[in-house]
């Protein structure tokens, strides 16, 4: 099913949109628009699906264990201890 619309575009947005049906890659200007609004629908999916993912990791560090600072700064120290006595490797 499709839905008649009026639209506005500034005159770059139509000299490109038009530019592409010209050229044979789209075959009219609601194509163009259709797949523009795609790519948009798509974006903003993979964004909230990607902020979802965030939250909840950072959930499961608020809910998960406690390392005392004390203790994590021991461990930060370690590790560039091992990270500065390993052998340097020439690309």
């Amino acid at each position: 099913m499709s839905v008649k619309s009026s639209i506005s575009l500034t005159d770059q947005q139509d000299a490109f949109a038009r530019s592409l049906v010209e050229t044979g890659r789209y075959s009219s200007l609601s194509s163009v628009l259709q797949q523009g609004l795609e790519l948009l629908r798509q974006k903003t999916e993979a964004e909230a699906a990607e902020t979802e993912g965030l939250r909840r990791l950072i959930q499961r560090r608020v809910d998960g264990p406690k390392i005392p600072a004390q203790e994590m700064e021991e461990r930060i120290e370690s590790m560039i201890e091992r990270k500065q006595r390993a052998p340097r490797v020439e690309p």
